[in-house]
């Protein structure tokens, strides 16, 4: 098998450890795949089978944080946010609350719903259906719109980005209290740690008001933030301002349906909400979208939805909106988590006190919002639900594992679990649990990214060692002036981890067959004893004497150490492999291959060869996909790589693979050849390329090497007549993978 280098990898892991840089650290890949494994953990409970992706980068210039089109999730994890945290810890407690945020859009989102309501919007309809509105200034206001809309394609662009972005404003909300809610251990702690920062960040109604003096803000953008910390945190940061204010009031006014928006699953509820508060503001909307266009000259050439969006999208604590399909999962009632509830009840009182200051003039004109007597609490959870959707029935926040742990499977339920009697109370003595193992779970990353970058650098340096030995090999006059070049890939994509896995369980399964077959005989043969039930020998059993198939011999085996074998395989990749699935079949026989001396810990290397034209003319080209030492444990997702390229020099490659094969210490070496018998390259092919391939079989059968060569498709002529008793008939390419165990298993009995 390819045995790991331990020592060799721990030599350079420490000194790899201490020079990982934070820029390198957030946008490895092997954090992101820790980030993926997380989404993977979630998502898979809910039935949802395509894998999240994760892309890190490090922009510390561009405004977004972090967005999600339901497919990818991507955070930038230079942003000011994340990079004003001290140390690494905080700093990983920042990106992967962001991520937190965005797996949240990814579980609970419907992105489609919300193009619907814009489309409508567009041609002058409610999506899914009209505002309720109870005072004829709102009817007012309602008709205003529509008439906006309709006169001009750029008035049109602005409002529905206006309302795209309000509906941003509550689905933060709704998906931020149902993470909190149900994800109180990583997750949750690292989503608290952002708002921590978030809420410190977000300016008072009194800071807001100088900044509309100044220009900086419109007073729709006060109103807007003011919504999002009520949605998110439950809270209003007032500052010195009275509860009589504006602003504070049309917060005040649509309380119960904020309150709706933020526990209810449905995504139409929202949608509600959005389309009342376009009416309930509508004139601060259009003064809005009017100073906007009014910025704008002839030069310009960016729209105004796309102006507006810049704007709007830069409030402290909001986030891109973003794209994509239905959300993973859809529940029914729900509720804000502990902590936003808390700041909701408080605020509702205040609510309540505020109701009570003496209108202005143009409030009362205005009207006030009729109370809502829907009940925005929202039913109780499941105790299973809970669990399902990944909280604990234990208290405190969970610890966080490297391996995946025991799942609930997908399953039908016909009924739901209904609590009566439940309360209400509030917690002023709550505080945040601090999670313990922080520390560690970074830790645990970075010895992932030391192993990996010590695993890539000591590849590198085999890679120079096998070009080495390459050039100082005599390959004879007829590859005189041929340029040998060996590649390797020093780390591992994830496409080919996620390939490999999901056509390696057949694969695997032909291989433990064949090992277990063989596992008996091995531990016999070492063991050695009487063997009965023989058709012949040369002693008779006398005790099998009645048996009726005459296998009534036996005979005593000594104890016998079977001979050490090593492996080579060689895999003919040239452009005529793609014929036939030539090259598909010789894949799945190099996996099974490997898999089984892998099993039988026998060494195993895994070469593929073809030609190209490099900077010295002619080249072979050597692919290394598994080598006799490993440093890693990834060489089976290498052998994914195995395809149909160029031409192909038979003999200088076979040279090479032989030459590495006969300096093993191994009483046995095997080289397995799968290959279509037509070597053909520039002045390279015919009889005279065939006369080459037969003398260098007979030369390093003499240095031991044993030679099995198996001809794929209709090439078995080309294959007999080059390697002659060392053909494998393979006719059947299905029968390909098995019979080249078999060869295996056969000299393993020598």
């Amino acid at each position: 098998m390819a045995r790991v280098n331990h020592k060799s990898v721990k030599r350079l892991l420490n000194e790899k450890r201490s020079k990982i840089t934070d820029r390198q650290f957030f946008t490895s890949r092997t954090l992101a795949g820790h980030f993926e494994d997380m989404a993977a953990a979630q998502t898979r409970r809910y039935h949802y089978n395509r894998r999240v992706r994760v892309q890190l980068f490090w922009k510390p210039r561009v405004p977004d944080t972090a967005n999600t089109n339901n497919e990818v999730i991507n955070i930038n994890a230079g942003h000011p946010m994340v990079t004003q945290e001290t140390g690494r810890q905080n700093r990983y407690q920042a990106v992967c609350g962001l991520f937190a945020h965005e797996l949240g859009h990814v579980l609970y989102t419907d992105f489609l719903a919300p193009q619907t309501q814009l489309n409508f919007l567009g041609r002058g309809l409610w999506y899914p259906e009209p505002p309720a509105l109870r005072t004829s200034p709102e009817y007012a206001n309602e008709k205003a719109l529509w008439a906006y809309l309709k006169a001009d394609e750029k008035n049109r662009e602005a409002v529905q980005t206006v309302a795209h972005t309000i509906l941003n404003v509550l689905e933060d909300g709704y998906i931020e209290n149902r993470m909190l809610l149900h994800f109180p251990g990583t997750l949750g702690f690292a989503l608290e740690t952002v708002w921590a920062g978030q809420q410190n960040e977000m300016p008072t109604v009194t800071q807001m008001k100088e900044a509309e003096e100044d220009g900086r803000f419109h007073i729709l953008d006060s109103i807007l933030q003011i919504m999002l910390g009520y949605v998110k945190f439950g809270e209003i940061k007032y500052g010195d301002e009275s509860l009589s204010d504006e602003r504070i009031q049309t917060t005040f006014n649509l309380i119960n349906e904020l309150d709706k928006a933020v526990t209810d699953h449905s995504i139409k509820a929202r949608l509600n909400v959005c389309n009342l508060i376009l009416v309930r503001c509508w004139q601060h909307i259009q003064d809005y979208c009017e100073q906007i266009k009014a910025h704008m000259d002839e030069t310009d050439t960016e729209s105004p939805g796309k102006k507006v969006s810049k704007k709007l999208g830069r409030l402290p604590g909001m986030t891109v909106a973003g794209t994509g399909g239905v959300p993973v999962a859809e529940g029914t009632g729900g509720s804000a988590s502990p902590a936003t509830a808390a700041n909701s009840a408080k605020t509702h009182a205040e609510a309540e006190e505020g109701a009570n200051v003496e209108d202005t003039p143009e409030e009362e004109a205005a009207g006030s919002a009729p109370e809502d007597d829907t009940d925005t609490k929202g039913s109780e959870d499941d105790p299973n639900q809970t669990m399902l959707m990944g909280g604990s029935m234990d208290a405190g926040k969970q610890d966080v594992s490297a391996e995946e742990g025991g799942r609930i499977p997908y399953h039908q339920t016909s009924s739901v679990y209904e609590p009566v009697g439940g309360t209400t109370e509030y917690n002023a003595g709550y505080e945040r649990e601090q999670y313990e193992k922080a520390a560690s779970d970074i830790e645990r990353v970075l010895d992932k990214m030391a192993e990996r970058a010590a695993c890539e650098q000591l590849e590198n340096e085999r890679l120079t060692e096998l070009n080495e030995m390459a050039n100082n090999i005599s390959y004879g006059d007829i590859h005189k002036g041929v340029h040998m070049r060996i590649n390797r890939m020093a780390s591992v994509d994830e496409n080919l981890v996620e390939q490999y896995d999901s056509i390696a369980p057949q694969l695997l399964a032909i291989s433990r067959q064949l090992q277990r077959s063989i596992q008996k005989e091995l531990k016999e043969h070492r063991r050695g004893g009487k063997q009965t039930g023989l058709i012949m020998g040369r002693r008779l059993d006398s005790h099998a004497l009645c048996r009726g198939d005459g296998k009534v011999f036996y005979k005593t085996a000594l104890p016998n150490e079977i001979p050490e074998l090593a492996v080579g395989l060689l895999v003919d990749e040239s452009g005529s492999m793609c014929d036939a699935d030539r090259a598909t079949y010789a894949r799945a026989a190099a996996i099974i291959l490997y898999d089984f001396c892998d099993g039988l810990e026998i060494p195993v290397m895994v070469y593929g060869h073809s030609t190209g034209c490099g900077n010295q003319g002619n080249t072979v080209e050597m692919y290394s996909y598994a080598e006799f030492d490993g440093f890693d444990r990834d060489d089976k997702y290498r052998l994914m790589d195995i395809s149909a390229r160029s031409s192909n020099r038979d003999g200088a490659a076979l040279r090479y693979v032989a030459e590495q094969l006969s300096r093993r210490p191994e009483a046995v070496k095997l080289l397995t050849l799968v290959s279509d018998g037509q070597p053909a390259d520039l002045g390279y092919g015919g009889t005279a390329a065939e006369e080459d391939l037969r003398g260098i079989k007979q030369e390093y059968q003499r240095k031991g090497v044993i030679f099995v060569a198996a001809a794929i498709g209709e090439d078995k002529p080309n294959i007999q007549r080059i390697y002659g008793d060392s053909f494998l008939d393979i006719t059947d390419l299905e029968k390909l993978p098995a019979k080249l165990t078999a060869v295996v298993k056969k000299h393993i009995r020598i």
